[in-house]
């Protein structure tokens, strides 16, 4: 704006000036002209009219040279003025971003500049600012809204004023260094800088060096360091000062010449030169040193510390008297106990064993667990003398076994310890002496108990359901084959029973979710105690099978009929009278199939005749059930159209943050699943149609139009929320899917960080090679990448090492048995606690509970998704949590 002035300005002045001067050249001629008549001779009588004529054109002349001068001073002036608007907004520009705030006064205290950050560190904006406003005002506001701690105005400025100026606390915890400059013009600047890190720094710094120099200062033998460039000492210990006779600051900031007499200080240098010049940067040596007019005999270590360029810097120095200590087994006293100083806070068990008796010569102070008992106890014992007689036998077994092998040996074993019996990684190392033979065993141990512990848990959770422990179905399928692989080639039978729990729909809308479960739980003993030693496994929600040998199908039928009996007894559950039954299918093998994914899926085919023709029913499989196979390859057609014709929708349902009420659960994304409106069938079930498109290859396909969909649909949320999107293991097996997403994520404009592509371990079972290498391409891309329904299969933990997952999904089959199950919630405890360990975030799926919600919060859990934070729905139901107003939502809608 002030360029367009400055230009218009200097239009008119040009235009002015050329007007003054051609009126001054037109003068002299029209006055000329004129001159005939403009002579009066009244009052020039006396004077030659030509000279009257000369000085008044002279005098015009004159003036119009004073008003283009006049004209010129005023451009000059203009152009100044906005010269200096330019440098001011120069100035306000660099002031502004500063990293520190500041404020400027005049000589009467009003404010004429406050930068941005000034603004930004006390939370204040512009509008809360108004003219004339001064220094003391501006106090009192911020004094308003609680960020100028505890002092007054006059201390304020004091205190900023004085060299070390002042420091404020705010109430999040920040501290602000302010500093306050009064000029000569009797102005005054003050500067505000954020100064939490450099303070906690700080601390930290000072802690630390505080902490080092008291565990040096213990330490019984001489310690002392020195500057490599000039030899200067910076650190002496209290063991150094008792041992020359000097304080340490004394000795520091002198070198070996001004401390210690000319021998001396020979030797001292001479070991230092040998130090610089060792390969392995540490050099060991024993030197005379005069001291009090006597010699003794010094053993130092000396180190040398590199700095970060990997240059020698400072030099280490440890050494002791050992002019008394003549005889081997003193020197070997006194080298232990030196080297238990270096070796006390190595954190695992460390133990040195001397090989040719076995007795223990040296422990720190971890090892004291393993050894119950002090280490200054166990120095001289052997094995037998600490350990009970078995523990004692496999020790030394091992020991000696780690000795022939000469080389790192590496095995876990349980140890007795105060706290009961601990599992222990150890690890066993020989040291041969000069001639080549075992002279030390030095041994490590480290606890894995507690790691072992999770690892249990977490191979028992991949193998069994979460609600009723019982085996889940990749552990029933593996009990399949494994009685198929006994019966193969003699005249064996077993039936296969698939058993579906009648009325569990009932008792969840009339009671509750929370008594269904324990109906389930319930069900499932009976079904334990009925089975009388037989296989029985949860397949599903409100599935179970099992397997029972014998005489077929005599043996299955009447265990199907003992089970109906069983189920049908009325359940006494939180003092209500629930009552249930089962529907039974059956296949024998091996008439109705010879592998255990057949029997299964024949005993379904039974269960759904059973199920058809009444509940409480049992049903044999028959061939004719193929006709529900067909059914399928209808339901498969009419799937394949359903994607040409626009039949699928996407739902959409919230992810929040895990906080102990919903109200606090801030929405973080939504999960996008795919919905499914059959022309005449009406909604179908994901349940259905999902495995359907999974074996027939519709699922890539399918896949592809919801992820596009799913993408375009965020890209015009106002909010930045996260969407998820699940990814089948048969979209990584064909076509290229890193082309895709990329192609997907141009196309609609969705920022990668904002994606999230949900995979289940199928992706790496199938092909793990290829599966990792597809999965580490599209990180590459800036999408996240998450576990999901971990727990409900094989849940190997060598996925999570293999590849570094943004999030862990656990199943909702352990979520919704919190607060009721022990085993659920450990099992919950111990994923979280794995996931953060790893560096991945947790979600749990299936909250429906305020409770369950309570329990994540509290241990911690990331995020949770479930009805009680909203249900699948379409996202114009959620058009105000993605930022969109009611008129946003009809826009779009009418197109």
């Amino acid at each position: 704006m002030a360029e367009k002035n400055w230009h218009a300005g200097s239009t008119v002045l040009i235009a002015v000036q050329a007007v003054v001067c051609l009126g001054a050249a037109i003068t002299p001629a029209r006055a000329y002209a004129l001159s005939e008549q403009f002579a009066p001779s009244a009052y020039l009588d006396g004077l030659d009219p030509s000279l009257v004529w000369e000085g008044l054109i002279g005098g015009i002349v004159v003036c119009s040279l004073l008003a283009a001068v006049a004209l010129w001073i005023h451009s000059a002036l203009r152009r100044a003025k906005r010269s200096q608007l330019r440098r001011n907004a120069f100035v306000s520009s660099a002031m502004n971003n500063l990293n520190q705030g500041v404020m400027m006064t005049d000589a009467q205290r009003s404010i004429i500049f406050c930068n941005d950050r000034y603004l930004e560190i006390y939370g204040l904006s512009r509008s809360d600012l108004w003219a004339n406003m001064n220094g003391y005002d501006i106090l009192e506001l911020r004094r308003k809204r609680g960020v100028i701690g505890g002092v007054s105005n006059d201390d304020f400025y004091e205190k900023a004023a004085s060299p070390n100026g002042l420091i404020t606390e705010l109430p999040d915890g920040r501290a602000i260094m302010v500093k306050h400059f009064v000029l000569p013009n009797g102005g005054s600047v003050t500067t505000h800088l954020d100064v939490s890190e450099q303070r906690r720094l700080s601390r930290q710094l000072a802690s630390t060096k505080q902490f080092l120099e008291s565990v040096l200062d213990n330490v019984p033998g001489c310690v002392a360091a020195k500057t490599i460039e000039d030899g200067r000492y910076i650190f002496a210990n209290s063991a150094y000062e008792r041992f020359w006779g000097f304080s340490r600051d004394h000795a520091v900031g002198k070198n070996a010449r001004e401390l210690f007499p000319l021998a001396t200080a020979a030797s001292i240098e001479a070991a230092d030169r040998s130090a610089l010049v060792a390969p392995a940067g540490q050099y060991r040596n024993e030197f005379e040193v005069e001291l009090g007019g006597t010699r003794r005999m010094v053993a130092s270590i000396r180190i040398v510390v590199r700095n970060e360029s990997n240059r020698p810097e400072f030099l280490l120095l440890l050494f002791e008297d050992i002019t008394d200590r003549r005889s081997l087994s003193q020197e070997l006293e006194s080298t232990k106990k030196f080297l238990e100083l270096v070796v006390d806070n190595i954190p695992v068990a460390l133990i040195v064993e001397q090989v040719k008796d076995g007795r223990y010569l040296l422990a720190n102070r971890s090892a004291e667990t393993i050894l119950n008992r002090r280490r200054e106890e166990a120095t001289g014992l052997t094995a037998s003398d600490i350990f009970n007689p078995k523990e004692a036998k496999l020790i030394i077994a091992r020991d000696e076994a780690a000795i022939k092998k000469r080389g790192m040996v590496t095995e876990e074993h349980p140890i007795s310890t105060k706290d009961g019996l601990r599992l222990f990684l150890t690890r066993r190392a020989t040291v041969l002496n000069d001639a080549g033979e075992p002279q030390y065993l030095i041994k490590t141990h480290e606890d894995v108990t507690d790691r072992r512990q999770t690892e249990s848990r977490m191979a028992h959770m991949a193998y069994h359901d979460g609600l009723t422990d019982l085996p889940n179905r990749a552990a029933f399928l593996q009990a399949l084959t494994q009685m198929i692989e006994a019966c193969e080639g003699t005249d064996e039978e077993f039936a296969v029973l698939c058993i579906d729990l009648d009325g569990l729909k009932e008792v969840n809308d009339v009671f509750g979710h929370a008594l269904g479960d324990k109906l389930l739980v319930e069900v499932a003993q009976r079904l334990q105690d009925a089975a009388r030693g037989g296989v029985v496994a949860r397949l599903s929600g409100d599935e179970f099978g099992l397997i029972i040998d014998g005489k077929q199908p005599d043996a299955g039928l009447a265990l199907a009929q003992q089970l109906g009996d069983a189920i049908a007894q009325e359940f006494q559950i939180d003092g209500r009278a629930v009552r249930a039954g089962v529907t039974t299918g059956m296949s024998i093998f091996p008439h109705n199939g010879a592998d255990g994914a057949s029997l299964l899926a024949n005993a379904g085919a039974a269960l759904f005749r059973a199920k058809q023709k009444s509940r409480g029913t049992i049903s044999l499989y028959q061939p004719e059930m193929d006709q529900q196979i067909r059914d399928r390859r209808v339901l498969h057609q009419d799937l394949s159209k359903a994607i040409k014709n626009g039949e699928l929708s996407l739902a959409f349902q919230p992810q929040g943050i895990a906080r102990h009420s919903v109200a606090e659960s801030e929405i973080i994304g939504f999960e996008a699943l795919a919905r499914w409106a059959h022309p005449v069938r009406g909604q179908v079930s994901p349940a259905e149609f999902i495995p359907i498109a999974e074996e027939s290859g519709l699922i890539v396909e399918m896949g592809e139009w919801i992820l596009r969909q799913a993408c375009r649909e965020a890209a015009s949320w106002p909010k930045p929320l996260q969407v998820a999107v699940n990814l089948s293991p048969a979209q990584f097996m064909h076509g290229d899917l890193v082309g895709l997403v990329h192609s997907i994520l141009l196309e609609t404009g969705l920022a990668p960080g904002r994606l999230e592509l949900e995979i289940t371990e199928g992706v790496l079972i199938e092909d793990f090679d290829r599966g990792l290498a597809l999965l580490r391409r599209l990180k590459a891309l800036g999408v996240r990448i998450s576990m999901d329904d971990f727990g409900s299969g094989y849940s190997s933990l060598s996925y999570l090492q293999a590849f570094p997952f943004d999030k862990i999904k656990i199943d909702r089959a352990f979520i919704m048995n919190l607060g009721r199950n022990p085993q659920s919630a450990a099992i919950v405890c111990a994923v979280i606690d794995l996931g953060h360990g790893l560096e991945m975030s947790i979600i749990a799926e299936g909250v429906e509970t305020v409770e369950q919600l309570t329990f994540l919060a509290k241990e911690g859990c990331d995020g949770v998704q479930g009805y009680l934070l909203g249900k699948p729905l379409p996202i114009g139901q959620y058009a105000g949590l993605v930022g969109r107003t009611e008129a946003m939502e009809l826009a779009l809608k009418t197109g």
